[in-house]
Order: structure tokens, then C-alpha cells, then sequence
């Protein structure tokens, strides 16, 4: 927030007693508070605009001649998890800021599952010197689903109101209904203790609608980024909710939402773009929230109502367009140079008033953090994992077996819950080859249960092998499917003795691994090392007949047990609707 030295610096350029710093000259402004694009000369001084006046005459130590391009504010991702793009903060820097982004909300749930308060505190620590803004959404429900699940950290209400209290907090994380709909005082407290600091409150509430989503938003509840269809985005927006349209590497929203708004030509005033969750090597290869923008404007939307939504429609939502989110007098000087408005491919990025990216590449240093080595050994199997961890007796005494399915979609996150007849042998409920139906297995991995709760999933394709990773939502346990209990055995192994990672595994050897040592979630290599290892671990995962477009993140989706309609976790399946454990048997 602004100083007072800051403040007198400002209007001292502004009056001509001192000089600029900067002078972007011959750029085209695109002004998101009045809807228009004219060329204008944009001043700097220190991190702040100065002034955008076409006639102002002031000094400046620094001309850059822009050639005509369009001058956008930088962008903002309104949610998203950094360790699910599986870089160190540092190493996000690399592929995040060329793409034009240079404000993220963080909601860091995922290393306070595994860490608790300490391991936020890690990751804060290392966002200072960043040449991108990071704002915290403070994770409301660690676990995520209390007496489902086995996490290694807790964030209670104490936890809570202390982070609420750091300067980088910006909203009280994402909160699902199943905390606030049966009324569960912790939460409510947590929810208070938000709108009381005036922060705003982040919802997560797919599948809900009518009176149940009106009790939800009753409660305080700001936005939602799980939209999936326009009715849910209409009926949101309808009860004062701000619309968050996600496009992650396997939440693929936008198009259908954008078609929806534009077909019924609804205002765009209360939407914002998010990504939630995308690994580095989408962002890399697609986008960030200029991915989003650009993709809104292919489908008709008009270029300045795509980058109002990913700039001062953020910005307000979060009560920050004081500061960010346009190129106007005051604020801070975040700045992308481009040459097409319908295609936010940034030629320049400035950030607090500093070039830090020119064509798709980071010219700043972005040093490695040196993270502490308790944050690196969090895998802990208090029980020996082998084959026969993953046998699944039969209550049935005949030949076959009615069980709950899990059926993955390739572009969600959500699943469908699906009946399904297996084979009973030898007292044991065996995987369907023929139906593409396999097992699938949590192993708890913080040295406290020593469980493994095991259930069956359609859709993963594969002819032979394993999968597993220490990425999976939001417990964070071990999560594997594969066509046999020998291989399932050697990629949970595998990722114990990585102490963290991805591995792919055939006829009991690792084809492919990738090692994510901070927390069991993290890469502490460079950004273009871990895109190289993602793609060779998925190239692995094809080799096992696997063809989902990105098989791991939907490996450490589909335990998530908030998420409809069935989540697996260490304890067992969830019905994730009515929040309980229930039978794989019918």
C-alpha cells in the first residue's frame, strides 16, 4: 500500500520538481475504466504511474520508445494454487511473467495440508523479491474434510485469524458448502473473522443451486470458480456472487461459460478469470490468464470486456483497484506491451514500474529458494506397503459383485458415480480390464494411520502398469491406480523413496519419474527442467496406454472428496454431496 514517501514522489514528477524514471512513449493506452483506446505517453516514477496525460510534458531519465503497441495493465489470476504448477515460487516466476500476469491470489491449502502454518510461511517468505505480486487467500479448511481424510497439518480458527492478520492476506480461502450448509461454528467463526478485516471470503460451491446455494451465499460467501455450466454462472451472479471462469490444465470452463454469457447477453461486470490449477507446462505452452482472455475474445467477446475481467474486474472484487488492475495515475505500474489487442501475447512486462520480460522470456533474476530440509522429508509410511495392500475382500459369497465406480471426465475435475459388476475370485474384487475399470489407492503418508483406502476408477486407459503421485488433493496422501497390486506396490514405494514425485511404473521397474521434494509438491528445479521432466513422465504414462491429456492432474483430482461425486481418500470412499464414508460394495 501506498507510503507517504511514495505519495510525494509521485506528485513532485507529477509537478515537474523532479524527473520520471520512465517514459513510455507512441503506445496506445487501453483505459479499462472508461472502455477506450487512444495514444497517449504513460509516466513513471518509482513503481507508480505518474501520469497518462497525451499533453503532459514532464521530464524522464528513461525513454522507451513503444512503436504503437497497446499498453494493457497487467493481468490477474483470482485463484489458484501455486503447487499444483509444481515450481518453487521462484521458478514460477519463469513461465508465469511472460505471459503478462503479474498479480496472483494464492490460496497455499495444498503445503498447509502437508505442513500446516509453518510450511505457508515457508513459501511466504520467498514471494518478497518476486517480479510478481502475490496476494494469500488464507486456506479456510485444512483438511478439507475433517474425520474423512488424514492430513499432516491443521490451520484452526487461531491459525486462521493470525494469517488473516499478514500483510500479504487477501481473502479467506475457499470454503465448500459442507462447512457452512449443517452450520459448523469453526467455520462460521472463520467466515467472521474475514468480513470483519473487510476481506472478502472465496467460495468453492459446485453442484449446489437454489434455496441450498442462497442459504450458501447467505453466509457471506463472495465468489465460486467451479462454474461448469451458464445456469450455475447465471444463478451465482444473480445472488451478488462474483464468477471466477477457470481454465486449468483439466478444468476446462471458459468456452462453455463465455458462450453462455454471450449468447444471452449477460454483463461481464461480475466475472473475473482464474486458473486454479495448471502445471507449468500448460502455461508454458498455452498461456496464463492471457490463455483465458485470448480464448474469450476467439469466441466473440469484445477484446476490452476480455481484459476489463482479467484486470480491473479482479481488482475490484478483491478491493484492491486503488492499486492495480489499470494503467492510471497512482497505481502501480504493472504494464504489458502488446501488439495485437485480440491476442495478449506480451512483446514487453513491466512490473512495479521495472522490465521484467521481453519476448516470452524473463530478463530479471529469479534466484532459487533454499528451503529447509524438514519441508523436504515429509513422507512417512508407517506401514510397509507390498502387494497385498492392495487386495480388496469381497462381502459377496458369489462369483461377481455390485461396487461404486469412480468415472473420471477428461476436461473436469468433477466425476460421475457410477454401478458397476466386477468379478469376485478367491474371496478377493478384481479390476475389469475389459471395462477400463482398475483400482485405485490412497496410502497414507504422514507416518500417523498407516492406511490405505482402496476403490475402483474408469477411465485411465491403461493396458499395464501404475501411476502415482504425493500430489493429490487436498490430503495429499499417495494416490495410484494401475492394472496390478505388484506395480501399485512399487510406485507407492517409489514415491517414498523420492520423498515425493510422480513415478510410472511397468512389470516392477520405473519407467518415468519426477522428483517434487518441497512437500512432497514441489520441484526445486528451474521452470524449463521440471516442464521437460513433466513431459517425459507423461510420454511414460502413454507407453501404459494412458492417452488423457494430462494424466497426473487428474490422478490428484480425483481423491479430492469435495468435489462430486465420489472422492477416495486414505479412510475410505466419500459421498462427497452428503459429506460421510460410505461402502465400495453395494
Amino acid at each position: 500500500m501506498r507510503t507517504y514517501e511514495e505519495i510525494k514522489t509521485v506528485l513532485e514528477a507529477g509537478l515537474s520538481i523532479i524527473d520520471c524514471d520512465l517514459k513510455l512513449e507512441n503506445v496506445k493506452l487501453v483505459n479499462v475504466y472508461s472502455s477506450q483506446i487512444y495514444p497517449t505517453n504513460i509516466y513513471i516514477k518509482g513503481k507508480r504511474i505518474v501520469s497518462i496525460d497525451p499533453l503532459a510534458q514532464l521530464n524522464a531519465k528513461k525513454t522507451l520508445d513503444c512503436g504503437g503497441m497497446y499498453a494493457v495493465p497487467g493481468l490477474i489470476d483470482g485463484h489458484m494454487h501455486v503447487e499444483t504448477t509444481l515450481l518453487s515460487p521462484e521458478a514460477l516466476a519463469d513461465v508465469l511473467v511472460p505471459q503478462g500476469t503479474t498479480t496472483i491470489m494464492a490460496d497455499l491449502m495444498e503445503i498447509a495440508n502437508v505442513a500446516g502454518i509453518d510450511g505457508v510461511k515457508e513459501l511466504v517468505n520467498s514471494i518478497a523479491q518476486l517480479p510478481y505480486r502475490t496476494f494469500i487467500q488464507v486456506s479456510s479448511r485444512v483438511p478439507t474434510a475433517p474425520g474423512l481424510e488424514t492430513t499432516g497439518g491443521i490451520l484452526g480458527l487461531a491459525e486462521v485469524e493470525e494469517m488473516l492478520d499478514w500483510p500479504e492476506s487477501i481473502s479467506l480461502g475457499e470454503l465448500d458448502p459442507s462447512k457452512v450448509l449443517v452450520i459448523k461454528e469453526e467455520y462460521l467463526k472463520k467466515i467472521a473473522a474475514a468480513l470483519q478485516r473487510r476481506q472478502v471470503v472465496n467460495g468453492h460451491a459446485i453442484g449446489r443451486d437454489g434455496q441450498e446455494l442462497n442459504v450458501y451465499a447467505s453466509a457471506g460467501m463472495s465468489d465460486d470458480h467451479e462454474c461448469v455450466t451458464y445456469e450455475h454462472l447465471l444463478e451465482r451472479v444473480q445472488l451478488g456472487m462474483t464468477v471466477m471462469l477457470r481454465e486449468g490444465s483439466t478444468e476446462r470452463n471458459v468456452e462453455e461459460l463465455i458462450k453462455g454469457v454471450l449468447k444471452h447477453g449477460l454483463s461481464h461486470e461480475h466475472l473475473i478469470f482464474c486458473t486454479d490449477d495448471k502445471h507449468a507446462i500448460d502455461i508454458r505452452e498455452e498461456g496464463h490468464i492471457n490463455y483465458n482472455v485470448n480464448k474469450a475474445i476467439s469466441l466473440g467477446m469484445p477484446p476490452m470486456q476480455a481484459i476489463q475481467m482479467a484486470t480491473l474486474n479482479s481488482a475490484r472484487h478483491f478491493r484492491l483497484e486503488d492499486e492495480i488492475g489499470s494503467i492510471t495515475p497512482g497505481r502501480l505500474a504493472d504494464i504489458l506491451l502488446v501488439k495485437d489487442i485480440t491476442n495478449i501475447t506480451p512483446v514487453k512486462v513491466i512490473f512495479e514500474g521495472e522490465v521484467v520480460a521481453e519476448n516470452g522470456q524473463l530478463v530479471v533474476g529469479s534466484q532459487q529458494g533454499n528451503y529447509p530440509k524438514w519441508i523436504k522429508e515429509t513422507i512417512k509410511l508407517k506401514k510397509p506397503i507390498d502387494e497385498h495392500s492392495f487386495v480388496v475382500p469381497a462381502k459377496s459369497q458369489g462369483p461377481t459383485t455390485r461396487v461404486n465406480v469412480i468415472r473420471i471426465y477428461n476436461d473436469q475435475i468433477i466425476n460421475e458415480w457410477d454401478e458397476e459388476e466386477l468379478t469376485v475370485a478367491n474371496g478377493q474384487i478384481l479390476s475389469s480390464p475389459e471395462k477400463d475399470i482398475f483400482k485405485l489407492a490412497i496410502a497414507e503418508r504422514y507416518g500417523k494411520t498407516g492406511g490405505v483406502g482402496i476403490g475402483f476408477v474408469k477411465g485411465f486407459q491403461l493396458k499395464k502398469g501404475a501411476l502415482a503421485t504425493s500430489m493429490s488433493h487436498d490430503h495429499h496422501n499417495i494416490v495410484c491406480v494401475g492394472t496390478n497390486d505388484q506395480d501399485m506396490a512399487c510406485a507407492v514405494n517409489a514415491i517414498h523413496k523420492l520423498q515425493g514425485g510422480m513415478v510410472v511404473v511397468n512389470d516392477g521397474q520405473v519407467i518415468g519419474k519426477m522428483e517434487l521434494p518441497i512437500g512432497g509438491l514441489m520441484s526445486e528445479k528451474p521452470a524449463e527442467i521440471v516442464i521437460k521432466e513433466l513431459e517425459d513422465v507423461n510420454a511414460a504414462a502413454r507407453q501404459l496406454g494412458c492417452l488423457l491429456p494430462s494424466p497426473f492432474m487428474t490422478l490428484c483430482f480425483i481423491s479430492l472428496p469435495t468435489v462430486p461425486k465420489l472422492g477416495l481418500t486414505d479412510l475410505g470412499l466419500v459421498d462427497v454431496l452428503n459429506h460421510k464414508l460410505i461402502d465400495l460394495e453395494l
